[in-house]
């Protein structure tokens, strides 16, 4: 397995180091170089990545503002060299943090986390049903589609909503919408997504889903019936 990846630091220096790391790795494919997260977000847009290693301390956008500005987040593999960053890493969901100057050996064991990472997301067992792998509460889940009711917005989270229990998620709206299945959900509201299948019942204001009541945006009532009568 191959991922594609990119570089991202403003440190031409830098940026080669971890160059010459990736091009004698046999997992990895290096699709392009940015010395800006400017340039990375419109790079982005025109490239199929797979991995980022990304550095955090940059002019005009920092790694961190990068992320949450991009609507489909690679994995990210963090690349600096501050240690104060560490713990904010983490709650950007990040594959590995990796401290300057970098060993071969702690490179590869980054990779080879973001390898197996890549192969558990693709891993979708047709006997248990589609999923999805979300972090809440420091731990990795795995939910299963047919059991998401709803997804609500909660300020820089979600709350993922299932037949089980409820999960907090650190993610725009927007980009959770991005790893859910086309046709099966519809963001009927600028701060909820439901489940096409799990809707009871709907009319002008409001969806019903159980005994719960769900708004529902004036203008989204054409696009939901379209959905409800295109449900795959």
């Amino acid at each position: 397995m191959t991922l594609n990846c990119v570089v991202v630091d403003d440190s031409a220096i830098q940026r080669l180091s971890i160059v010459k790391l990736i091009e004698n790795h046999p997992s990895l494919n290096l699709i392009a170089e940015y010395n800006s997260a400017l340039e990375t977000k419109n790079g982005l847009n025109t490239h199929k990545v797979d991995l980022i290693f990304l550095d955090i301390e940059m002019p005009v956008l920092n790694g961190f503002e990068l992320l949450d500005v991009l609507n489909n987040k690679p994995q990210i593999i963090f690349v600096t060299g501050k240690t104060e960053y560490a713990f904010k890493a983490f709650n950007y969901d990040a594959t590995d943090y990796l401290h300057k100057p970098i060993t071969r050996e702690r490179f590869n064991t980054a990779v080879d986390k973001a390898v197996e990472h890549h192969k558990l997301k693709l891993d979708f067992n047709e006997t248990e049903g589609e999923h999805i792998f979300v972090k809440s509460n420091l731990k990795k889940r795995k939910v299963y589609i047919k059991d998401i009711k709803w997804i609500e917005a909660l300020g820089d989270y979600v709350k993922l909503v299932t037949e089980e229990t409820s999960l907090v998620v650190l993610s725009t709206m927007k980009a959770f919408e991005s790893e859910l299945p086309e046709g099966k959900f519809l963001r009927i509201h600028k701060s909820y997504i439901v489940n096409l299948d799990k809707i009871d019942r709907f009319n002008s204001k409001n969806v019903e889903v159980g005994a719960y009541e769900i708004p529902l945006s004036r203008n989204k009532k054409t696009q939901l019936v379209d959905a409800l009568n295109n449900i795959t």
